[in-house]
């Protein structure tokens, strides 16, 4: 009997079958397609080399594709030489990055994820309010510096955790706000928010959900499988917050996980004494190194796959004004 389609089984290879569980929805999100999109129709507009502030997103597979093309990726604008275009990432800048490339003359294009405007947005109609803003992330990302310089130094304070919120000492706690860097861990979110309001009645806080809809939709694929999973592999980068926070979530459901880049980083012992193995994929990461990590688990034992759905996804997010003809 001929073994069914969806097995791959590596040639010699007597062991038994492994299920492989792949969450849908993984990869991509619509604000990392918009990104990298910005970065080649400005290569096709302009040429290259087009200048980026920092990497467009935090995956080393593109950009180095990126920069195959033409891009240089630099982290100051003072790297950038004159005359030639720079693009902001999707993660956001603060607002002295456009106000000092508008004093250069520099055409910049800024592919800051709609999601992440947004709570710029929120943070300065909150500050207009005359409210202090507590603003949930993780100190140093991209994300949470470029949001932080949406106002003036002192405006906003940063908290990581529930201790955090413990000691904080606002200069006046009935006039509070707090909003969340949009890569955040769903229930670590939820337990600093539920802290904050424990400890503020007053503050206020964001209509709708800051934490992105593709970081939600991705923890909750990850909850949906890692209780059938003995192992899961998450593809991302170290320096991706979504993709970390993925690795958490199935740890905390007592799945142990690992971050790989690329399918040469999937270690053959992961694989051994397992029956199912679970697989999903960072915000950042393209299809094609879902298929690549996929590859190499086959390499070493016989898989059947299967893809588990938990939500659908249609998000599409326009592009900056100016490009559109390129893209046409």
């Amino acid at each position: 009997m001929n073994a069914p389609d969806n097995i791959v089984r590596p040639q010699g290879s007597e062991s038994a079958i492994l299920n492989v569980l792949i969450a849908a929805p993984r990869g991509f999100c619509a604000g990392v397609d918009r990104a990298i999109r910005i970065v080649e129709l400005a290569l096709l507009r302009y040429g290259a080399p087009v200048y980026v502030r920092h990497e467009i997103v935090h995956n080393r597979y593109v950009v180095e594709s990126l920069k195959a093309e033409g891009a240089i990726f630099v982290e100051s604008l003072d790297q950038v030489p004159d005359g030639v275009p720079v693009v902001f990432s999707a993660h956001g800048v603060p607002k002295a990055v456009p106000a000092k490339a508008e004093a250069r003359g520099l055409d910049y294009i800024d592919a800051t994820c709609p999601l992440v405007s947004k709570v710029h947005r929120q943070a300065e109609r909150a500050h207009e309010a005359g409210r202090h803003i507590v603003f949930v992330g993780h100190s140093g990302h991209p994300e949470v510096i470029g949001t932080l310089g949406q106002l003036p130094q002192g405006a906003m304070t940063l908290v990581e955790s529930v201790d955090d919120v413990a000691a904080l000492s606002p200069p006046d706690p009935e006039n509070l706000s707090f909003l969340t860097q949009t890569t955040l861990s769903v229930d670590d979110t939820r337990d600093i928010i539920a802290a904050l309001q424990h400890r503020f009645p007053s503050i206020s806080g964001p209509r709708g959900e800051d934490i992105c809809y593709a970081t939600s939709n991705r923890q909750d694929a990850v909850k949906a499988i890692a209780g059938r999973c003995d192992r899961m592999i998450v593809i991302g980068a170290p320096n991706s917050s979504n993709s970390l926070r993925l690795v958490e979530v199935a740890e905390r459901l007592g799945t142990p996980a690992h971050l790989v880049q690329r399918g040469t980083d999937v270690d053959s012992d992961w694989l051994r004494d397992i029956a199912t193995l679970g697989i999903t994929a960072g915000a950042s990461a393209p299809e094609m190194l879902v298929r690549e990590v996929i590859d190499a688990v086959a390499a070493h034992r016989p898989i059947r796959e299967e893809v588990v759905v938990t939500a659908e996804e249609n998000m599409v997010f326009k592009l900056p004004r100016g490009l559109e003809p390129a893209a046409n």
